[in-house]
């Protein structure tokens, strides 16, 4: 059964003012989108990775309960920053498992490309990405998060520019520079 229309919005506004339950009443209306998220970032992961979607979903859920207070415009807002949850979990996870280790294969953004993100398998490559994001993000703040909204988070161009509160076609202009040095830190990043 669908959502009413607004029962998402509406929920959001509730957690806008604090209402603690907001959240858990939420969750249940996006949850099979998260897992949806989560699925995407897992698909290619070796069998034998310690992270499952399921734990993913409910690790994001956790970071976004602690969020006190937090400005929720819209869905599409919500799920890019549960999908840059998702991504700071997988970039903690593979820190822990890669320690200090260097990135060794080369990682493309092409578009679309939401699909191989961050499911090739091996954590020296979302360390990669995670590092030049940040960099990035000390730049050009908007088009970092453009980026993760749109690589890590799998929005479209039209969700992206909601969340971010710009138009589309800024999204599309800021996406293509980003795409253009974030490819090239890269190359230098993983020869």
């Amino acid at each position: 059964m669908a959502n009413p229309p607004g029962e998402v919005t509406a929920l959001l506004g509730e957690m806008k003012l604090g209402k603690q339950d907001a959240l858990a009443r939420l969750i249940p209306l996006v949850y099979k989108e998260l897992r949806r998220l989560a699925g995407h970032y897992m698909r290619d992961e070796r069998a034998s990775h310690t992270l499952q979607p399921t734990a993913l979903v409910h690790e994001a859920y956790l970071r976004l309960a602690g969020q006190e207070r937090a400005d929720w415009q819209n869905r599409a807002q919500f799920i890019g920053v549960a999908a840059q949850l998702m991504r700071r979990v997988l970039v903690d996870h593979a820190r822990r498992s890669a320690a200090a280790k260097r990135p060794s294969a080369a990682v493309t953004l092409d578009e679309p490309r939401f699909d191989k993100a961050v499911s090739i398998g091996q954590a020296e490559e979302i360390l990669a990405v995670d590092e030049v994001l940040e960099r990035l993000a000390h730049l050009d703040p908007q088009q970092a998060r453009i980026v993760e909204l749109r690589y890590f988070g799998g929005l479209s161009v039209e969700e992206t520019a909601e969340a971010i509160g710009i138009s589309p076609r800024t999204v599309k202009r800021d996406w293509a520079m980003a795409r253009v040095w974030l490819r090239q830190e890269l190359d230098e990043a993983c020869p």
